[in-house]
């Protein structure tokens, strides 16, 4: 089994990153292959509605680095989207990320797979109506199953250390990953 994380938090070593850091440890106990992205190390342009991803071949015509994002993501078998909640929805570049996957709409590149969302967030779990609904709908249109979510509440750099609960909750996510 494959697992590949998006990390769309601009700060490494910090909440959305060590959250999912523990979900692939979990999954590497469980004898999964990881991988994570770091979505603000990655140029990803707009989505410019072009169409071309809808016909043909079902490729993006925008060269960017989502043409070494796609095969990726239909390499593995569960995705982990990281992204803090920025005004209620994820950061700018999830949102980019989300948007670039049309291409896997029409050819059904997702169909199947697993995803788990983490979203730390200062308000928590209360907060993340409306960010866990995008996903879920998002999902819905490519096929994704989800399959975990953790929503706990920590937005200073790193709080989540002090959580030693999260980060086992987090663990037993990537470790239970069937």
């Amino acid at each position: 089994m494959k697992v590949l994380a998006l990390v769309g938090s601009p700060r490494k070593e910090s909440n959305t990153d060590l959250l999912v850091s523990a979900i692939l440890e979990g999954a590497r106990k469980s004898n999964y292959k990881t991988e994570k992205i770091y979505l603000y190390d990655v140029n990803i342009a707009p989505c410019v509605d072009c169409k071309k991803c809808k016909k043909g071949n079902y490729q993006c015509g925008l060269l960017d680095d989502m043409q070494t994002i796609y095969p990726k993501l239909q390499e593995v078998d569960t995705i982990v989207f990281g992204t803090p909640l920025y005004w209620y929805g994820p950061t700018g570049k999830m949102k980019l990320l989300i948007d670039r996957l049309s291409p896997l709409i029409a050819s059904n590149g997702l169909k199947g797979k697993k995803a788990v969302l983490v979203g730390p967030s200062e308000e928590g779990a209360d907060a993340c109506s409306f960010i866990v609904g995008m996903f879920n709908s998002s999902f819905d249109y490519l096929g994704v199953h989800l399959v975990g979510k953790l929503l706990p509440k920590a937005s200073e750099k790193a709080e989540v250390k002090a959580q030693p609960e999260t980060l086992r909750e987090a663990f037993a996510i990537g470790q239970g990953l069937k």
